[in-house]
């Protein structure tokens, strides 16, 4: 497997909502990921999220889950209690910002693997500044 990138939950969610003014570009954009073996990365956070969004769909939510648990190109990266730490570190270092609790990870684990890439639609993540924004 080539290079790994971060699997925000914008973009998951716009790659399953049809209605999601993003879909063409994400369906596009998994394409050309998964052309190029690239390992998509995300935490349980980002599965919350997604998971959440799709609450009201059984048919999607499960299809969430079954990309989490059973899709082998998706790779389910465990937060740990630093991570946390560290993304309250960040959350209070950039208290000018609006970023989510599961964005401060995103970027902490981002950095602990050493990540370049996001697949996000997230416009923080481009604030945040340290990572190339694949859309």
């Amino acid at each position: 497997m080539n290079q790994r990138v971060l699997l925000d939950a914008s973009f998951w969610i716009a790659l399953r909502d049809r209605r999601e003014p993003w879909h063409s570009r994400a369906r596009g954009l998994a394409r050309q990921l998964l052309a190029n073996r690239h390992g998509l990365v995300f935490t349980s956070l980002i599965l919350a999220e997604t998971h959440a969004y799709f609450s009201r769909s059984e048919l999607i939510r499960n299809q969430v889950l079954d990309d989490a648990q059973n899709n082998p190109v998706l790779q389910w990266e465990p937060v740990s209690h630093a991570d946390e730490t560290e993304a309250i570190r960040v959350l209070r270092l950039h208290k000018d910002k609006c970023y989510s609790l599961c964005d401060a990870i995103s970027f902490v684990v981002m950095r602990r693997l050493g990540l370049r890439k996001a697949a996000t639609f997230d416009e923080h993540f481009r604030q945040f500044g340290e990572f190339e924004i694949i859309t």
